[in-house]
């Protein structure tokens, strides 16, 4: 088993998210309470390639440990291949293939949630990684429920998992179909969890330690994968992990707090090598900070003064008028 998984410990995952969950990002995530990291999903293709700009995507510190490295394509024996490149650069704690990805561009090679629609393709994959990665490091995958509401099959999509050397499986409860709109089912996330003898990761419509508490109590998964509310709240985890243990919330994160943070990410962001220039590193942050300031007091006007920034001072100043009008009262995180 995997060691995260021992002791009856209930990891929480930082979902693998694109444009999101780089190296800055999962440092910031890991910091409050995040367990596991998955790295953005990066193509084998990129990596046989020896693409310097696919091999930023598999960049990650020892601090983010254990971290696992992700990666989508249709071909098993390239996949393999690639999987041992990947260990040998860089030795993650695992591997991760996408087989739930719901973007066209994915989609159209074959690649993430297509493979739910032909599994001999998605079990030689699998089995591809699992043989190439034997006896160095383990191989997990990410699925989703199904391509569409007429084509649920994540139960024998698990089971052919299991068969093909997977060592934990983690679940989207949605279909691809459905994108991300809608609510995750997560009977179909537990009838796989109880269907396989490996650790099952249930992810969706998880935001506070209530919805962690809940799904840890009534289904049968060893852990949660969190998302898309990570990005506006990475505290989810600190408060979470504070929620199961003493069964109360913590007190809502300070505006001044929040503000701190958004303005350390963006310095991070600055300061790293992915994004070249400052100012292409704020510009790549827009849609990250208009994330955050959701729920701030006047969330619209800062959103569209945050869509034009092109420097950690303009953010900065921005941050110190929000201050200013809201007195550091704090606020609750919204949807």
């Amino acid at each position: 088993m995997l060691h995260w998984f021992q002791n009856d410990a209930f990891p929480l995952y930082l979902a693998p998210m694109a444009g999101v969950t780089d190296v800055v990002f999962r440092q910031i995530c890991k910091e409050l309470g995040a367990d596991v990291m998955v790295t953005e999903f990066v193509s084998a293709e990129g990596i046989m390639q020896a693409d310097d700009r696919t091999r930023k995507y598999t960049e990650f510190t020892d601090e983010q440990r254990p971290v696992g490295v992700q990666l989508f394509g249709a071909d098993g024996e390239r996949m393999g291949e690639a999987a041992r490149k990947v260990v040998d650069w860089k030795r993650p704690d695992f591997i991760d293939i996408n087989f739930g990805c719901p973007v066209n561009k994915v989609v159209s090679k074959n690649g993430g949630s297509s493979l739910l629609k032909d599994c001999p393709v998605l079990e030689s994959v699998a089995s591809g990684v699992a043989k190439a990665c034997e006896g160095i490091v383990p191989v997990t995958a990410k699925i989703r429920i199904g391509w569409d509401e007429q084509s649920v099959n994540a139960v024998e999509v698990c089971k052919i998992l299991e068969g093909a050397g997977m060592q934990a499986i983690s679940i989207h409860g949605r279909t691809r179909s459905q994108g991300y709109g809608g609510e995750a089912n997560w009977e179909v996330i537990d009838a796989c969890a109880r269907a396989v003898s490996v650790p099952v990761v249930g992810n969706g419509d998880i935001a506070t330690g209530e919805d962690v508490e809940k799904r840890r109590t009534e289904t049968a998964v060893s852990g949660v994968m969190i998302g898309r509310a990570a990005m506006q709240n990475p505290w989810v985890f600190r408060q979470a992990k504070h929620y199961l243990a003493t069964g109360e919330q913590m007190a809502p994160v300070p505006l001044e707090e929040r503000w701190k943070l958004v303005i350390r990410h963006c310095r991070m962001a600055a300061e790293s090598r992915r994004y070249g220039t400052e100012r292409h590193a704020i510009m790549a942050m827009r849609a990250r900070l208009m994330a955050y300031c959701k729920g701030f007091p006047g969330a619209k006007e800062l959103r569209q003064r945050l869509c034009k920034v092109e420097s950690v001072a303009e953010v900065e100043g921005i941050a110190e008028s929000s201050l200013a009008t809201a007195a550091g009262e704090p606020i609750e995180a919204r949807a």
